[in-house]
């Protein structure tokens, strides 16, 4: 008992230390827009997202059960070191793209964690594979769905204020922006903040310490503090990889990509679908660089961060078997 109580303070650990890395890795999705086109200040723009990123933690609960819940084909069968591996394998690859500013998701590396040690400790069996294949299909489709919705937002808002001169535009939407941005920040943390919600849920009920698979409150304000505090530390590397390298962003074409980026992403919170916040902005700013000019958006960092999107499961999913057998010699 004494293991298992240790084994669990261990799990919830480890997921707030995901959260704080995952508040600080995506930091960038809601403010790199309004920082690069001098908008927000960046301090300013950082607590911000930290305080809204925490208030949309609290609004929701379904993506953490979806991402408890769908990935293994039963909770019984999932112990404490399954858990443990599988994040140590997301934190790994977090802090690793983060360290060379690559805008990877968070989500794919905990999916692939959780995949990877549970393969390797029960094999093929303790998967639920209709539920992974709704979740892979989210994160696919999520960014595919920002591309073609950010072309039609940025061309609708050609179609509006086209007429008007740049300086004016500019000075409109720049003020706009402050208000995207946190629309932006609060979609991230009602989407993101869940994943750690549903792993320490699903350990808590596979330990037996709650009687059902209802996410408490007190793990709710745990993981939405983990992921504001990870948030106001800022993540700069990353910010300028979204803000500048993909497309020279403008205020107008910065509204554009947060407007689109939070409503695909709250979308995907409403139907319980876990999205990757990083890749919708990138598909957002690579949609509205498209309706501008083609040739505008740098489509060899799109690239290699496409690359980086899907290596992602198949190596943390080989972290985490790694972790496993590790964390396994360790608690026989």
């Amino acid at each position: 008992m004494l293991e298992l109580q240790y084994l669990i303070f261990t799990v919830i650990i480890l997921a707030l230390v995901f959260d704080f890395i995952n508040g600080f890795h995506d930091t960038a999705n809601a403010i790199a827009t309004s920082v690069s086109t001098r908008a927000l200040q960046p301090n300013h723009a950082i607590m911000m997202a930290a305080v809204l990123n925490f208030l949309g933690a609290m609004v929701s609960t379904g993506v953490a059960k979806t991402i408890g819940g769908d990935i293994v084909s039963s909770a019984s069968i999932v112990d404490e070191k399954v858990i443990i591996a599988a994040l140590f394998g997301a934190i790994v690859w977090n802090l690793l793209t983060w360290y060379f500013g690559i805008p990877s998701s968070s989500s794919h590396a905990l999916v692939g964690g959780l995949i990877g040690a549970v393969l390797i400790s029960v094999g093929t069996s303790g998967l639920n594979w209709n539920g992974i294949g709704k979740i892979v299909v989210s994160l696919i489709a999520s960014p595919v769905i920002a591309i073609v919705t950010g072309i039609i937002i940025m061309n609708i808002l050609f179609r509006f204020f086209g007429n008007l001169s740049p300086h004016t535009v500019n000075d409109k939407f720049r003020k706009m922006q402050v208000i995207s941005a946190a629309t932006m920040a609060f979609s991230h943390g009602s989407n993101d903040a869940q994943k750690s919600m549903g792993i320490i849920t699903l350990a808590l009920f596979s330990g037996g310490f709650i009687s059902e698979f209802e996410v408490p409150m007190y793990v709710k304000i745990l993981c939405a503090l983990a992921m504001a505090i990870g948030t106001a530390t800022g993540g700069w590397r990353i910010i300028k990889t979204i803000g500048g390298k993909i497309f020279k962003l403008e205020p107008i074409s910065g509204f554009a990509a947060d407007l689109n980026s939070s409503c695909v992403v709250f979308g995907a919170t409403l139907l319980h679908l876990p999205v990757s916040t990083t890749h919708v902005v990138s598909g957002s700013i690579m949609g509205v660089g498209t309706a501008k000019r083609v040739n505008a958006v740098h489509w060899g960092v799109a690239q290699q961060m496409v690359k980086a999107w899907v290596m992602t499961i198949p190596i943390t999913a080989a972290m985490g078997a790694s972790a496993f057998a590790i964390v396994n010699k360790l608690f026989l």
